[in-house]
């Protein structure tokens, strides 16, 4: 029987994503993974592109939670920032910064570094033909822009929250409302994750209310692990004009079924396109970000109480957004209406299997993802 193939892993080589993923090789009795780290990358690609065109396995993982890549990736998104003419830092500026928990720079900057990075890494793999790459980059870039990803579910026939197009200011977002007979809409970041910039305003009678993720201090725009409300009409504008700068995408808001009374929805992971694990997350408000109050739920309740075949509709919905992007895996955050009288699609996530804690027959999330892998080779 021949080898496995030997992986590369491009990561955050001090990041639990990367010691998870070297943990579950050891666990199978698989060497540890080459890693490349992000930060190295960027300075200096050679590190990967001078690797041998040896068979290999080629994992991408997140580059966020390193404050060093963050600022290369600023760096890298300057100059399309100043043709952009959006908000933006110099990398001068950037080298002047110091580190401020959960601030938030310039994310539109940061995610054109990124997409920089992404087609850097897609002529290294041109030119190394003999490694499988288990996620492509022109997928991860695809899956970080929800406003894309949104209308293409739409066109393979996949329930989506309704996008509100045409909106680019609070007023023109309050037109489109009016418009569409909306009281409700989430305005979310477009190249966001983890419920970071992200609002759910609500039109109302006597005043509009948004419920954000974010606040504002002297220093600039946090991400909180407070999910706030804000009805002070100036403050409300403030938040929406920031993330409408920024590029965000639009969508009514869903009314969600109950478990228990609480809000819920699932991330659904998907594994060489069918459902390799499910969590149910359960909150008391519609945010129901695990690291945002919210709680992990129970599975069989919620099996307990969907209805046989919209749980099915919705597994086959999950599969078609898997089917549409070239990546092993995927993680999709999913929904089911009030009442479970449908389902909608929220959103995909090329980086969505950081899941600790779970097993599928006594593997965990990332021995499955390897052992799949490696059945794909």
């Amino acid at each position: 029987m021949a080898a496995a193939p030997p992986f590369i892993l491009i990561g955050n080589a001090e990041n639990r994503r990367v010691t998870l993923f070297q943990e579950a090789l050891a666990h199978q009795g698989l060497p540890p993974a080459r890693v490349v780290p992000w930060v190295d990358f960027l300075a200096h690609p050679g590190l990967l592109a001078d690797l041998p065109d040896t068979e290999a396995l080629v994992r991408i993982d997140s580059a966020g939670e390193s404050w060093e890549v963050e600022k290369a990736l600023l760096k890298r998104g300057f100059p399309e920032a100043r043709a952009l003419e959006c908000g933006r830092l110099s990398p001068e500026e950037v080298d002047a910064l110091e580190y401020d928990h959960g601030r938030i720079l310039f994310p539109r900057q940061h995610h054109l570094g990124f997409l920089r990075a992404l087609a850097e890494l897609e002529s290294i793999f041109t030119a190394h033909p003999r490694w499988r790459v288990l996620q492509s980059p022109a997928s991860i870039a695809e899956l970080f822009d929800k406003r894309l990803t949104s209308r293409k579910y739409a066109a393979l026939g996949v329930p989506v929250p309704e996008p509100l197009d045409g909106v680019t200011d609070a007023e023109s977002l309050r037109e489109r409302m009016r418009a569409h007979d909306c009281r409700e809409v989430f305005v979310k970041l477009s190249c966001g994750s983890s419920a970071s910039c992200l609002a759910i305003y609500r039109r109302g009678r006597a005043r509009d209310t948004l419920v954000t993720t974010i606040e504002q201090a002297e220093t600039g725009w946090y991400n909180s692990l407070k999910v706030r409300r804000i009805d002070e009409p100036s403050r409300v504008d403030e938040v929406l004009e920031f993330l409408l700068a920024e590029g965000s995408q639009v969508e009514r808001s869903i009314p969600k079924a109950r478990l228990g009374g609480d809000y819920f929805d699932c991330r659904m992971l998907m594994v060489r396109g069918e459902p390799a694990f499910t969590v149910v997350r359960q909150s008391r408000h519609p945010v129901t970000n695990l690291h945002l109050g919210g709680w992990r739920g129970d599975l069989e309740e919620l099996r307990a109480a969907a209805p046989a075949n919209e749980w099915e509709e919705a597994l086959e919905s999950c599969r078609a957004v898997a089917r549409a992007h070239d990546c092993l895996h995927v993680g999709i955050d999913l929904m089911f209406e009030e009442y479970f009288t449908g389902h909608r699609v929220l959103e995909a996530n090329a980086f969505g299997d950081l899941l600790p804690n779970l097993r599928r027959d006594g593997l965990t999330v990332y021995e499955w993802e390897i052992r799949e892998a490696l059945r794909g080779a």
